[in-house]
């Protein structure tokens, strides 16, 4: 596909089709526009020489993007502490962690290890070695290769004639500009920053109360977060996995979906699947006995099978020229370990609220009504495929949709209870306005070095850091972009996408469903507005028309402050 989308002869015949619009519907017009618009970002139109170099300049960016990430998958550097500077430290933690001869125990800088150092250890001199140890991998080696990187990629994007890297990538996003991206992260920064100041005063007070009036750092912010967490919340995440049995949560999700979009999901017994776990589902519109699709359920561990919870387009839904619709088919992998004898596989509340994300994915693949392939599946503008997901996992957080996918699992007729459900939402929402300010600070960084030229990356963060962290400073020593791989690979130039796509489910929650969780009118509404268009219509349109308005972030901002210390 990607070598047929550089052939001019392809690109002539395309465009000249597309220029005369002739016989076109809507969709077609938008669909030949988004093929020319492909072969013109594939360099199409560049002389020979041009192509050469823009092809050189792939092939470039490629290898720096590998080495910076392979350089921080390789690193193992680590600290040496004593058991007394791990204060405060679990037992079990301690234990796991080699001993050198000399009784020194030996903390390698990966994150399974910085976390709990952070939010547990006592040792503030500890928690702030090994933050900075953390923020320093990599170090020179990995900003040479970005500032390389940013460059190169500058220059990729004015061959085809855009003025900056961020330019070429936000061409075909919901943002579309550099400067609405700005807009909007400095919009929630600036709302937020009550709320965070709120939070870090009850940060600064808990530390002044256990070690005095020493300046508070970054150091210090997961470990009195969770020193917080401990005194405001009685929640026992051990005690709410009993009550999610992975095959009660799945039947759970099937019914609030089933009931909220006007679906019926039955399984497909007697199929030649890959594996004996395998189960295949179709799916029904209620009101027409219609067909929609199918999925694949693979949700238990077995050696050599990918690691992570995820969903595939194994074929896209399409309309053929004879009006015969091919059915969508998508796969949900997942790892659970199988069940043994009686005992239930119980999921963890992170893993629930996962599947119910994923599931939503499966559920938009199927629900698309596009006629063409490719605005079907679940490619789809980046800024707007997470909002379903993420507008779908508020359903995870509100008693009456969890008490329906929820159960003891040696009576599960006892769901969970409606103190346990307020305490996962504060949960959710604590100390929110200081996560936010942290990642709003890695996307503005990564907006203004993908937009602008010959940006000192260091002096920026410096600059920024104070500013957007209420005046906590950089920690002396380190540079978050020489290990922050998201900026690199996946994700340069558009990390704002994911709080994007949080603030208009939040809007959309706000207005649609907050007040009736289960209500199928707003639900179908959704389906048929929203999910069915796929591709089709631009996304901004989607939600716009579903509105009655462009999103706004005021409901977003709410969510985050009601449930606030």
């Amino acid at each position: 596909m990607q070598v047929t989308r550089k052939r001019e002869d392809v690109y002539r015949v395309t465009k000249a089709f597309a220029d005369r619009g002739e016989w076109l519907g809507y969709e077609a017009k938008r669909y030949t526009q988004c093929l020319v618009k492909e072969f013109e970002r594939n360099g199409v139109n560049l002389a020979p020489s041009k192509k050469k170099e823009l092809e050189n300049l792939g092939a470039r960016i490629e290898e720096l993007s590998l080495q910076y990430a392979q350089n921080l998958s390789m690193d193992n550097s680590f600290l040496l502490l004593g058991e007394s500077e791990l204060a405060g430290m679990p037992l079990q933690f301690i234990k796991s962690l080699e001993k050198t001869e000399d009784g020194k125990l030996k903390v390698f800088l990966r994150s399974h290890n910085v976390t709990p150092i952070l939010e547990h250890c006592k040792i503030r001199a500890t928690r702030k070695s090994i933050a900075v140890a953390y923020g320093q991998r990599c170090g020179k080696e990995n900003l040479d290769i970005l500032e390389n990187l940013v460059q190169i990629r500058h220059k990729y994007a004015q061959l085809l004639g855009y003025s900056n890297y961020a330019e070429f990538t936000l061409e075909s996003r919901m943002a579309r500009t550099s400067e609405k991206v700005f807009e909007f992260l400095e919009d929630i920064s600036e709302n937020l920053s009550d709320l965070a100041m709120e939070e870090l005063n009850v940060l600064k007070d808990l530390k002044r109360r256990e070690d005095g009036d020493s300046p508070f750092g970054m150091e210090d912010l997961l470990y009195y977060m969770k020193r917080a967490e401990e005194q405001h919340l009685d929640l026992d995440l051990g005690e709410v996995k009993q009550y999610f049995p992975v095959n009660l949560v799945m039947s759970g999700i099937f019914k609030i979906f089933q009931d909220l979009f006007g679906i019926r999901i039955e399984e497909n017994k007697d199929v030649e699947v890959w594996h004996e776990t395998v189960c295949l589902f179709s799916v029904t519109d209620v009101s027409s006995n219609e067909l929609l699709g199918y999925f694949y359920l693979d949700i238990h561990s077995r050696e050599g099978k990918y690691a992570h919870t995820c969903v595939l387009a194994l074929q896209n839904g399409n309309l053929s020229s004879n009006g015969t619709r091919q059915i969508p088919v998508a796969l949900l992998l997942s790892q659970c370990p199988k069940q043994i004898d009686d005992n239930p596989v119980l999921l963890r509340f992170s893993e629930v609220v996962t599947f119910f994300h994923e599931f939503t994915h499966v559920v938009h693949h199927i629900c698309i009504r596009a006629t063409f392939s490719r605005f079907s599946g679940l490619r789809l503008d980046a800024d707007f495929i997470e909002v379903p997901s993420k507008l779908l996992e508020n359903w995870c957080y509100e008693s009456i949709s969890l008490k329906i996918m929820s159960g003891y699992y040696q009576d599960i007729t006892k769901s969970v209870t409606s103190s346990m459900c307020t305490s996962l939402r504060r949960k959710r929402d604590l100390f929110s306005g200081l996560r936010l300010k942290q990642e709003v600070l890695l996307c503005l960084i990564d907006q203004f070095i993908h937009s602008s030229e010959n940006v000192d990356i260091l002096e920026l963060l410096k600059h920024l850091h104070p500013k957007v962290m209420l005046g906590i400073p950089l920690l002396e020593g380190t540079n978050p972009a020489s290990c922050f791989p998201q900026i690199v690979i996946g994700s340069e130039a558009i990390c704002y996408s994911y709080i994007w796509s949080e603030v208009v489910a939040a809007d959309i929650f706000a207005a649609k469903f907050q007040e009736d969780l289960l209500n199928q009118y707003a639900g179908l509404q959704f389906r048929n507005k929203v999910l069915a268009p796929g591709g089709a219509k631009d996304s901004l349109e989607i939600l716009s028309d579903y509105l009655g308005r462009e999103p706004a972030i005021h409901s977003f901002i709410e969510s985050k402050t009601r449930n606030s210390l």
